[in-house]
């Protein structure tokens, strides 16, 4: 095999030996004014010969600005703006103002000076030590402090790496369902300005909500001019009277907390062949509801299934739920019994996202209404809160005869309280027959014995609306409980930025490989059907061989990933290493550097961005 000059497949640059910059890779010169007059040096870089040039260096003296440079923006970070590395220490130039007469040296020039110069303080040094950047992106390994977290085996867990996808991907399939219109007929190919519904409930019998006290029916549905997906909430059967709701309206939109479900709009159909009325809400792939979530099993709505629960954790006894006896047992149920009650964090988590979404919305001087198992979504792993629904109540039995339509707003507030009260009695007992009047002093006692006494003083409270009088007195009974959501919150934030730093380059990686495959064995360009064998294109190919086409000594086939992704990095980023590139019939061996491939590429890619735009003749 014969070594070929690459001069022989590449023409000469001609112009400016500045590489093309990928718009998906950051330029390191463009970050100028690292220091500041305060600080003599920020940060420093010194020239890496042999693997790529030094970056301007922060000094005491002002560095020159590389706005006027021509090739500004297009170099690759850390990749030598031509052939010859040694001009890398060329970059390094510094200017210094004396007596009005500017001076340019590079750091060579300040070395020689400062060897025959009387001792002085070299003002180069000052400054955090040189730092050496690799010349390409390379993933670095997990954080400690993600890699050694450890979620307590009784609390909801953290996603980590295949379930954070799993649930990702099973949220964006129910995002893109469908359903066969065939088995379902009745259902119109568009309302208002959505399309494609689907239901999102079993359609049984119509029954009137026994809250709404109308029939009702969920759907996804797409925005026609948007592409999104929404959250379609239809009354059947119900004719607006008049349009003064809407401003009760325009203030339910206004309310955005992450424990809400938002109401982008509210409008009127006959789609359905009736007079419907539809909410919008914002559409929660893979949602479920309190109701589904605690209260499906038939222990949880069977009348025997309640006395066993009671039963077994001892809510009948005589003892007094203060009594240490009492808390001894407490504690041996609370660890041995298995899943018949939530855990008490997962109560608390409930209720500080519940009553951060009430403090919010009854400061804007409106009322929830909606605090049922069924209009509570559960989303994110089954650990974030959002309340449904909200604001359909108020449209429903809205008074255009009333002088002001949020007079009785504190008193729904209040029933807000008391709400959220029973709903923890019932989430505590893990049943709603909790609730009714024969059960509810049972309940008590169970939760008295079952839980620590601030949850049950705060059940207690809620229950009873005299002693609490507004959302905010709710605050000081959660106490320092804050602090722990709070660190489960920013816990869970650094697992998602460290699965997104794994990902962050798959787009960019994803793209280039996109424009090599449209340049590599195009059948033709512009009439020209040996366009791809020759030139750069040619040296494309190669590479394209060298990256997927390797083999092993014996003729297996080589498939390693990392190879793979080093080599693209090292593309997208003109590193000057060299690589040895060899024809399919072994005759042509070709050693070049990535620099130089990427150059090739860009020009390419440029030829095939020019003819797409290009109109032909007719």
């Amino acid at each position: 095999p014969s070594v070929s000059s690459i001069a022989e497949f590449v023409p000469g640059s001609g112009g400016s030996a500045g590489l093309a910059h990928s718009a998906s890779t950051p330029s390191f010169h463009s970050f100028t004014g690292l220091g500041s007059p305060s600080t003599p040096s920020s940060l420093s870089f010194t020239p890496m010969t042999g693997t790529s040039p030094a970056a301007t260096v922060a000094s005491p003296q002002r560095p020159v600005s590389p706005q006027g440079s021509p090739n500004r923006g297009r170099h690759s970070p850390l990749v030598g703006g031509g052939d010859d590395t040694s001009n890398a220490s060329s970059l390094s130039t510094y200017q210094e103002n004396v007596g009005g007469t500017t001076y340019f040296f590079t750091a060579q020039d300040q070395q020689s000076f400062t060897a025959g110069a009387a001792p002085s303080p070299a003002p180069f040094t000052a400054g955090p030590p040189p730092l050496v950047f690799p010349p390409y992106h390379i993933l670095p390994p997990t954080p400690a402090h993600i890699h050694h977290l450890r979620a307590p085996s009784n609390t909801p867990h953290f996603f980590m790496g295949d379930e954070l996808r799993h649930d990702l991907l099973e949220r964006h399939a129910l995002a893109l369902a469908h359903v066969d219109p065939e088995n379902f007929p009745d259902l119109p190919q568009e309302v208002d300005m959505y399309h494609e519904l689907v239901p999102l409930e079993p359609q049984p019998a119509i029954n009137k909500s026994s809250m709404f006290g109308y029939a009702t029916s969920v759907y996804k549905a797409t925005n026609i001019k948007t592409g999104l997906h929404y959250c379609l909430y239809r009354i059947h059967g119900y004719r607006l009277s008049n349009v003064k709701v809407t401003q009760l309206v325009d203030l339910w939109k206004k309310i955005q907390h992450s424990s809400v479900t938002q109401l982008r709009e509210v409008f009127t159909t006959k789609a359905f062949n009736d007079n419907s009325i539809v909410f919008v809400y914002d559409y929660h792939a893979g949602a479920e509801t309190l109701a589904a979530r605690h209260f499906s099993s038939p222990a949880a709505l069977s009348a025997s299934g309640w006395e066993g629960l009671v039963n077994s954790h001892g809510a009948t006894s005589g003892n007094s739920p203060h009594d240490p006896s009492s808390r001894s047992l407490h504690k041996s149920h609370r660890h041995n019994s298995g899943n018949s009650l939530l855990p008490e964090a997962t109560l608390w988590n409930y209720i500080i996202q519940l009553t951060g979404a009430l403090r919010t919305i009854h400061t804007q001087g409106l009322a929830c209404r909606t605090l049922d198992p069924s209009k509570i979504l559960l989303t994110d792993n089954k650990s974030r809160i959002r309340v449904n629904c909200c604001g359909i109540l108020d449209v429903l039995n809205f008074d255009p005869n009333a002088a002001n339509p949020l007079a009785n707003m504190p008193q729904y507030q209040q029933e807000d309280l008391v709400n959220l009260g029973k709903l923890m009695v019932a989430l505590a007992c893990n049943s709603v027959l909790a609730l009714q009047r024969d059960n509810i002093q049972a309940a008590l006692e169970l939760i008295n014995r079952s839980y620590s006494r601030d949850l049950a003083m705060l059940v207690v409270c809620l229950l009873t609306s005299q002693r609490i009088k507004s959302i905010n007195d709710v605050m000081p009974m959660i106490g320092a409980r804050f602090y722990t959501a709070l660190e489960s919150a920013t816990q869970r934030a650094d697992v998602y930025e460290s699965e997104l730093s794994k990902e962050i380059h798959n787009g960019r990686l994803f793209r280039l490989l996109t424009k090599l495959n449209t340049i590599v064995d195009r059948p033709e360009l512009n009439m020209d059907t040996a366009w791809c064998e020759t030139g750069d294109r040619y040296m494309l190919k190669l590479f394209r061989d060298y990256v997927f086409h390797q083999v092993t000594d014996d003729g297996r086939p080589w498939l390693d990933l990392g190879h793979v992704v080093t080599v693209l990095n090292k593309l997208d980023a003109g590193s000057p290493d060299k690589i040895c590139l060899m024809s399919h019939d072994e005759q042509n061996i070709l050693v070049t550097s990535y620099a130089e491939l990427k150059r090739c590429f860009e020009r390419s890619f440029a030829e095939l961005l020019q003819a797409a735009s290009s109109h032909k003749a007719t």
